[in-house]
């Protein structure tokens, strides 16, 4: 079993937590505390905003992206990357998804652990101290080759094109 290191920059951060014996990945909490909140619009502009020791929600508007912070930096193995995903709850109930679909945070990357998520309803949802709002996973890089081929790649099914060529 690998381990990752986790340096909490405040006491109550909350670790990221398995919640059944058998997931996948484990979630990841906000922590809003005496943070910055970096904000962007539908028409793409940016604007920051501080929260205070009684920080108890942040408000995400219709197709606003906002950075939420975890209180986390992790310690990620040489080889290994986390990736962050949506959790489907909020996604399909509240429609609160990744900004970059999925994150991918490298091992040398020694910062806070942000997620930016985007709101795509049209309805504003206020992010809790300390709701679940992502799912994490620690994923071994593999290194590849290149082969760079003198002849087009033969068709190895009977599927025909992509975006839906082999049914519904």
């Amino acid at each position: 079993m690998q381990s990752i290191g986790i340096y909490k920059l405040h006491p109550t951060a909350q670790d990221p937590s398995l919640q059944t014996e058998n997931s996948a990945c484990v979630d990841v909490y906000a922590y809003l505390k005496n943070k910055t909140i970096v904000t962007y619009d539908r028409y793409n502009s940016k604007s920051t905003s501080t929260t205070d020791e009684n920080t108890v929600g942040i408000r995400i508007g219709p197709r606003e992206r906002i950075l939420i912070p975890t209180g986390l930096i992790f310690d990620i193995p040489e080889h290994y990357s986390l990736r962050m995903h949506p959790r489907s709850g909020l996604s399909i109930k509240k429609g609160l998804i990744l900004a970059n679909c999925e994150g991918i945070i490298d091992s040398d990357y020694v910062e806070e652990l942000m997620i930016p998520v985007v709101n795509t309803s049209d309805i504003s949802y206020e992010i809790s101290h300390g709701e679940r709002i992502a799912q994490m996973e620690l994923v071994r890089k593999e290194h590849f080759l290149y082969l760079h081929l003198t002849e087009r790649p033969q068709q190895k099914t009977d599927r025909s094109g992509g975006f839906g060529s082999t049914g519904v």
